[in-house]
């Protein structure tokens, strides 16, 4: 799992230069493929993560201890909140040059 409090990705959204963050694949579309199948994935690690932690919460028992429990959750629930977008911790891991990525052979012919 990725510490993303550690990312150095901005908290708001930040206004970009298309033509210039495209210069290592040659192609506007492509960069942005690129970015948003790693936000895809963050967000799903996030996702997971944050289910994970809200499961130790659930029980089908009332008791006295459900308000402090509920403390708790809304504390984890903040954290989550306050974290970078996926899309903007996507976006600084492309411009930092820690995602990998591959142009794949063009078809030529009919499909």
């Amino acid at each position: 799992m990725i510490d993303y409090k550690k990312t150095n990705a901005p908290l708001n959204t930040v206004t970009r230069d298309m033509i210039e963050l495209s210069k290592d694949t040659g192609n506007v579309y492509e960069t942005v493929c690129i970015i948003a199948k790693r936000a895809n994935e963050i967000a799903a690690e996030m996702k997971d993560e944050l289910d994970k932690k809200l499961q130790e919460f659930s029980s089908l028992n009332d008791n006295l201890e459900e308000v402090n429990e509920n403390r708790e959750q809304i504390e984890i629930s903040r954290y989550y909140e306050r974290l970078p977008k996926p899309t903007l911790i996507a976006t600084q891991e492309y411009l930092d040059h820690k995602l990998y990525f591959r142009k794949s052979k063009k078809h030529s012919g009919v499909i």
